[in-house]
């Protein structure tokens, strides 16, 4: 795909309010696939079996996958507007469910709309939201002594080391954009004389805040 950056939430969450004495529960989370998301709604669903309505709403990048149900709801009052929540916020790799017990006062279908709404958008915040970029990972590796010198280097330079292996040489693995892959190899081939041993060891999606 054109761009390979991605905004998603950050961790599950669960929230719950009262609307006219009937009890939202939203849940959400991060999933890497649409099986995934049956799995988290399947989970949801046998957790909350009781439960007057389990409305839900996935997006998936891969294939561009949206899927939502009204669970019995009135059409267009429950799933819609939550798959609409995640469709404002921007986000993908998403999927919310949207518990209702019913409490004995109807919310017609402008309430129903509001409702599940909010329930999804309190979810979604409280699992906050994140950009997931992709990064190239190079291992640099260095004697000890040129350890700390190269450490810092990478660390001043804006990059993020994502392990760090001490054997009979400190080996690192440090998360570099893919545009500034050229200029990271020189830099470091410079700061150590030519000593580092560089390779590029593959690619890793990374979560940064916003």
């Amino acid at each position: 795909m054109a761009n390979e950056n991605y905004i998603t939430v950050k961790k599950a969450s669960e929230i719950e309010y009262i609307e006219k004495k009937s009890r939202f529960i939203g849940h959400c989370t991060p999933v890497e696939s649409e099986e995934e998301a049956i799995d988290f709604i399947n989970k949801i669903r046998k957790k909350h079996y009781n439960a007057t309505h389990n409305v839900y709403a996935y997006i998936i990048k891969d294939n561009n996958i949206m899927r939502f149900s009204d669970d019995g709801e009135p059409q267009g009052t429950a799933g819609v507007p939550v798959l609409e929540v995640l469709k404002k916020e921007g986000v993908t790799n998403v999927a919310v469910v949207v518990t209702r017990y019913f409490g004995g006062i109807l919310l017609g279908a402008g309430g129903l709309v509001r409702a599940y709404g909010k329930a999804a958008s309190l979810a979604v915040n409280e699992s906050g939201i994140v950009k997931v970029k992709k990064y190239c990972i190079y291992s640099v590796k260095v004697d000890y002594p040129m350890h700390r010198k190269i450490e810092y280097e990478i660390n001043m330079g804006g990059y993020m080391i994502d392990d760090t292996v001490y054997t009979d040489k400190v080996e690192m693995f440090v998360c570099v954009k893919k545009e500034e892959g050229d200029y990271f190899v020189n830099k470091i081939t410079d700061s150590s004389s030519g000593k580092a041993e560089i390779s590029f060891v593959g690619e890793k999606y990374i979560k940064v805040d916003i």
